[in-house]
């Protein structure tokens, strides 16, 4: 079962890491950010969701200075790109892009070496392959690393600086779970440290666990902020019953029965919002008897930061 984190995990330090208002961005006649207002406190893990083409990377990649804004304002740990020392300010961040491009007949130390000589300070070699646990592979040619593996040495290449805040851009995308969990544990450690996350992320497992506070984006618009506690409990309901029948049913029926607080229908797929399944699967039951359905499918589960997405969009996080 995954962890969440409590509303005392979810306290951070007084002060602000990053700051965004009436951000926008535009791609010929594409909006990919529409007016976004953003805080990030220092020392918390913030993480965006949203589906492919919601703006996200769009989002992160101008906080990171690497792309120019359109209209609004931006500031990373109290400076604007472009009014101060870029330099030393890029040297304060750590960056783990989307796809991180390496020379495969480096090794990972040579990798790390390269990457350290890009600021005036920072981590030793051996402190951060530690971190990122690819001791055995000090010397490995990054051509032979697993993907888990590469993704451990973009983070590390992203902590070798020792920065003050870092940017992570699904970082576990493709991932399997072993190494989804290893990655988990670096951005926890990194964390634990007093460093500031800024994650972006598909997958509402990891948002969970890792983040004290997500964003919920949308068309380049934040459509719900809160801890993850906050939003899933926005929806009003503890279960999601999802299920599938042969016949035909009456919405207004099934969103009148005990419990339910929500319904959705999507080509024959039904999804209901309930309080009080014990009241409410009996009563949805009694329905597909007195209708002559014939259950397809049925499943039951705890509510999600998924289901607050599709409660708000009508769409998957993952559609795109």
């Amino acid at each position: 079962m995954t962890s969440t984190k409590t509303s005392a995990e979810h306290s951070a330090p007084y002060g602000l890491a990053l700051r965004c208002k009436g951000l926008i961005k535009q791609y010929s006649d594409v909006t990919a950010v529409d007016g976004l207002d953003l805080e990030v406190r220092m020392g918390e893990c913030f993480g965006l969701l949203g589906p492919n083409g919601a703006g996200k990377t769009t989002t992160v990649e101008i906080l990171e200075g690497l792309t120019p804004l359109d209209g609004g304002s931006v500031e990373v740990l109290g400076q604007a790109w472009g009014a101060g020392d870029d330099q030393r300010l890029r040297e304060r961040i750590g960056v783990q892009l989307q796809e991180t491009q390496f020379a495969d007949k480096l090794t990972v130390e040579e990798t790390l070496q390269l990457f350290r000589s890009f600021y005036g300070s920072g981590r030793g070699i051996g402190e951060v392959i530690s971190t990122v646990e690819l001791e055995e592979k000090r010397k490995a040619r990054v051509g032979k690393l697993s993907g888990g593996q590469k993704q451990r040495l973009a983070v590390a290449c992203a902590l070798v600086g020792n920065p003050d805040l870092l940017f992570l851009d699904e970082p576990t995308t493709g991932l399997d779970p072993q190494a989804r969990l290893k990655l988990w544990e670096i951005v926890e450690k990194f964390q634990a440290g007093g460093g500031t996350v800024l994650l972006t992320t598909h997958y509402m497992e990891e948002a969970t666990r890792l983040c004290d506070r997500v964003a919920i984006m949308d068309h380049g618009r934040i459509i719900a902020l809160g801890t993850p506690l906050e939003l899933i409990a926005s929806l009003g309901a503890d279960q999601i019953i999802e299920f599938n029948v042969k016949g035909a049913l009456d919405d207004a029926a099934l969103a009148e029965l005990p419990g339910v607080r929500g319904m959705r229908a999507r080509e024959g797929d039904y999804a209901l919002t309930v309080s009080e399944i014990g009241a409410a699967l009996p009563a949805l039951l009694a329905e597909f008897a007195r209708r002559r359905a014939e259950i397809v499918t049925m499943t039951t589960h705890q509510a999600t930061l998924e289901d607050v997405f599709v409660s708000l969009t009508g769409r998957m996080l993952r559609d795109a």
